[in-house]
């Protein structure tokens, strides 16, 4: 049987209300990215930055996966080892629609690591304030997140399935941080999901879906099903 990598970025998570790094009122115009997101702003302030990722597991406490992430679950559950579930995004709404085995490619928000001894651990949407590490009780604690300048280990993984894909959908990512239009030519075909016109991302894909992921989402389904039965 072939395989169907899914790979989503912030246009997933948006419709459940989750500001994205790029939109006009995002969470790049409240703050300067390279202060809170790379790890030269970590280290010259870093309460600013562990402030800022409070900030956002506060909000993800109030959001709720959406019906992309409710519908591509059940298609992961239908297909667990033809479909690889892969994500920019670090929050849990993959998770609270109980999809499993999904590959978080830049860490995962409710998660902190400790810095002594590199123990990763949940505390859910909670502040990082006044929390220790469970194996050694260290407070030297950060965000269990990818900055900018810092290396993703589970881009290896990303290659790794790549060589082994088939059908290969970008969904809701601009693809400024990753290069999902040379990914898409890697694979016998290929589906773009997205809001916005790229006519340069556009040509590198077999099948576009320009709108909204709520209303794409129901087509992809079909599309991976239809190739995975063939």
């Amino acid at each position: 049987m072939k395989n169907v990598m899914i790979l989503s970025g912030a246009g997933l998570s948006a419709p459940s209300g989750l500001k994205t790094f790029r939109d006009n009122d995002g969470l790049w115009e409240e703050y300067d990215v390279m202060e809170v997101c790379s790890a030269s702003g970590f280290r010259k302030n870093p309460k600013k930055v562990l402030d800022f990722y409070d900030l956002r597991r506060a909000q993800l406490a109030k959001v709720k996966p959406n019906h992309a992430h409710f519908t591509l679950a059940k298609l992961k559950a239908k297909f667990p080892q033809n479909v690889f579930m892969l994500t920019q995004n670090v929050d849990d709404l993959f998770e609270r629609a109980n999809c499993e085995g999904v590959i978080h490619l830049h860490g995962f928000l409710p998660e902190l690591r400790c810095l002594k001894c590199g123990k990763i651990f949940n505390i859910g949407y909670e502040s990082i304030q006044n929390k220790t590490c469970p194996s050694c009780q260290s407070a030297n604690l950060r965000h269990n997140i990818v900055m900018f300048e810092e290396q993703a280990p589970e881009y290896q993984r990303l290659y790794e399935l790549l060589e082994q894909t088939h059908l290969f959908i970008a969904i809701g990512t601009s693809g400024a941080v990753l290069p999902v239009g040379h990914y898409a030519k890697m694979c016998e075909k290929s589906i773009l999901n997205l809001l916005e016109s790229d006519e340069n991302l556009e040509a590198c894909f077999t099948k576009l879906y320009k709108e909204d992921i709520l209303s794409a989402v129901d087509k992809i389904i079909l599309d991976v099903e239809e190739f995975l039965s063939v």
